[in-house]
Order: C-alpha cells, then structure tokens, then sequence
C-alpha cells in the first residue's frame, strides 16, 4: 500500500514538474515577443521622423515611402497574432532596407545631420530586433521541442498548445538588393 502510494506521488510529481516546465516555456515564449514588439515599436516611431526628413529629396521615391507609411499602419495595430507580426516585421524589413539604399543616393540627404541620426538610430534598433529575434526564436525552438518530445507532448496536446511560428529570413531579404532597378521605377 505504501509502495503504491509512494509511486503515485511520483508520478504526480512528475506530472506537475512537466506541466509547469510547459507553462514556463509558453510564458518565455510570450516574454520575450513582447520584447520583439518593444522594439518592432521603437522602429515604427522612428519611420514617421525618418519618413518626413527624406521626402523633400525623393520625389520619385514616393511609392517606396508610402509602402512603408502603409506597412507601419498595418503593424501598430494591436489585434495582430504572432504569425501576422512576423509576416509584416519582414515586409518592413525588405522596404527599410530599399529606403536606406534609396538614402545613399542622395548627397544632400547623406550629409544631413538629422538624416545621419535617423540612420544610426535605425541601425541601433534593427540590431536590437535581430538580437530579439534571436532570442524568441531559441525560446520557440525550446517550447517546440517540448510540445513534441515525449511525455510532455501528452500534457501539451491536452492543455492545447500548439507551436509557435519562428521568425525566418525570406529568400527575398537574403538577395542583394538591385539599386539600379529602384530608381528605375
């Protein structure tokens, strides 16, 4: 009888210690893409300022600015799940990095105090993103791992977790970007 019952502890134990590593995991998961939305947010308050500074120069650049004042209108939305975050975070990253080409362009704006701030300031918030990035995706990857490794994938299927999408460089955003063709358009 003691036996029995001291096997059943164990085994309640071990149910417990699986579900909350389950809930930890989920909660890490949620932790840190709240921190890749502080930045993702950090980046969509500068693009009005930088926005504003390059438009009197990039006249013909009009239809690449105004895809990225609509891209940062869709992302500050506040009911977006996860896989739509992502979705419009590598659409903002593609056309920022087409703008900053666009920038170079220009002598007057690469001489610009207020241009040269934005840049940097920019460039401070996307390492900040990718260091983000990095970290939700390594906390993803854990939590996935847990939903599909035995026992604890019996435990997630009952409390209904599912996987968690990772934040993915598009075949798109690893091609070197052609100049030419943007000022063609």
């Amino acid at each position: 009888m003691t036996t029995t019952l001291i096997l059943l502890a164990i085994l309640v134990l071990i149910l417990v210690l699986m579900y909350n590593s389950l809930v930890n995991k989920k909660n890490q998961v949620e932790n840190i893409f709240a921190s890749v939305d502080t930045q993702l947010k950090k980046r969509h308050d500068l693009i009005p300022n930088l926005i504003a500074s390059v438009k009197q120069y990039m006249a013909h650049e009009k239809s690449l600015l105004e895809s990225v004042t609509s891209l940062r209108t869709k992302s500050i939305k506040h009911n977006l799940d996860e896989r739509e975050v992502i979705s419009l975070d590598d659409k903002m990253s593609s056309a920022l990095g087409s703008l900053m080409i666009a920038v170079e362009a220009y002598p007057e704006l690469k001489a610009n105090e207020n241009i040269m701030q934005l840049q940097s300031s920019l460039n401070e918030v996307e390492e900040q993103i990718q260091a983000s990035r990095r970290a939700y995706n390594q906390v993803v990857t854990d939590y996935n791992n847990t939903l599909e490794m035995i026992p604890t994938n019996f435990i997630a299927k009952a409390m209904s977790y599912e996987k968690k999408s990772l934040f993915e460089i598009k075949e798109s955003q690893k091609e070197n970007i052609n100049v030419k063709e943007l000022f063609d358009n």
